[in-house]
């Protein structure tokens, strides 16, 4: 009996469908649409429990200013309209588990699987799972993991809730001092702990973080954080050593610590994939990994002039989409059509008017189980 086969008899029945995609960030979802485009369904799968990847996990409310026409948005307002863009595809969306087995079939398609059991038959597969998922550096002091998600935060979900706290934010990249300067005008008090002189974070943030110093806004401490304080079992800030050799207690009811993430590409790494540096390398025609019908769009992937934004991004996946319909088409001609004047596309968008021509589906071979 093939694999497949066990499978299915196992766990039942899986979901049908042209395309698997693996990480709802925003090249993800932008996936969908220009697949979308080409007719094609999909489905999408991402570990979080929401859409939108490093621009709701790390920066939901950070300003973007690359993206175009859009002169300035946040990552959350982003998600929310990429998430608009794609609707008329009725994209399936799977969240809170990850693809953890990839099988390819008798067929040439493949059978997945996630964490929760959800099976798909899929005749191409995208990865866009950005650099993996996120696992914080956590603060490895006695006491600190019962604080956590309660006044030891490891990211920012909801800025509100620092309205007139003191905050001990540690941390000297990009992440603290945004935060830093971001809450300092909602918080009772903002003290930044960073363990040397240098900063890793934009020279503007480091001068402006001086400027409120100097001001008297918030207060800065080179050091190392050695204890947490508690008060009934309550936190209530943090013995910090300083070069000096000094230790100096700091009082805070909010402890932040952006100490960087470990990515980790969990199961991806086990399919078997060419890597580089911990990057999928794919060819910059079709963004096909080395494993035929398996694409990677994004921050995910590795090829020669390869830039990390989310722009770069967005092309990739207008031309995978090309190459997963060549791919499950084979020998049919793929033709340019422009979203302006295209019926079909009117129609697969779900705008074409009453006296709109019909469109014809392209006729696509579908797997059997």
């Amino acid at each position: 009996m093939s694999r497949e086969s066990q499978l299915a008899l196992i766990d039942g029945p899986a979901i049908d469908t042209d395309v698997v995609i693996v990480g709802a960030g925003p090249v993800g979802l932008f996936q969908v649409f220009e697949l979308g485009l080409l007719g094609l369904k999909c489905h999408i799968v991402d570990s979080l429990p929401v859409a939108g990847g490093q621009c709701v996990e790390l920066y939901p409310d950070k300003p973007i200013y690359d993206i175009p026409a859009i002169p300035v948005c946040t990552g959350r307002e982003l998600i929310e309209r990429l998430l608009e863009q794609i609707r008329p595809f009725d994209a399936g969306v799977h969240l809170g588990q990850e693809v953890t087995e990839v099988h390819r079939r008798e067929d040439g398609r493949f059978h997945v699987v996630t964490s929760r059991g959800t099976h798909f038959r899929a005749g191409a597969i995208v990865i866009a799972g950005g650099v993996g998922s996120f696992q914080p550096r956590r603060l490895a002091l006695d006491g600190a993991e019962r604080h956590e998600g309660h006044t030891l935060h490891y990211r920012v979900r909801d800025p509100r809730i620092f309205e007139n706290e003191d905050l001990l934010i540690l941390g000297g990249g990009d992440s603290a001092l945004d935060w830093t300067l971001n809450l300092v005008e909602r918080a009772r008090s903002v003290v930044l702990v960073h363990r040397r002189p240098e900063f890793r974070a934009a020279p503007a943030s480091v001068a402006r973080l001086f400027e409120l110093h100097d001001a008297g806004q918030l207060d800065y401490l080179e050091g190392h954080v050695q204890q947490i304080i508690e008060v009934e079992g309550q936190l209530a800030g943090a013995a910090v050593r300083t070069p000096d050799g000094l230790t100096r207690r700091v009082s805070a009811t909010q402890l932040l610590v952006f100490w960087g993430l470990h990515p980790r590409l969990g199961p991806i790494a086990e399919w078997g994939l060419e890597l580089n540096r911990r990057a999928l390398r794919v060819d910059a025609a079709k963004f096909e990994t080395s494993a035929p019908g398996i694409f990677a769009v994004g921050d995910i992937n590795d090829y020669p002039g390869k830039k990390k934004l989310i722009l770069s991004g967005f092309h990739e996946t207008a031309l995978a989409a090309f190459a997963i319909q060549a791919h499950l088409e084979p020998g049919r001609k793929v033709y340019l059509q422009y979203t302006t004047t295209s019926p079909v596309m009117h129609r697969r968008l779900g705008i074409a008017g009453p006296d709109a021509e019909p469109a014809r589906e392209p006729s696509r071979r579908s797997g059997t189980a």
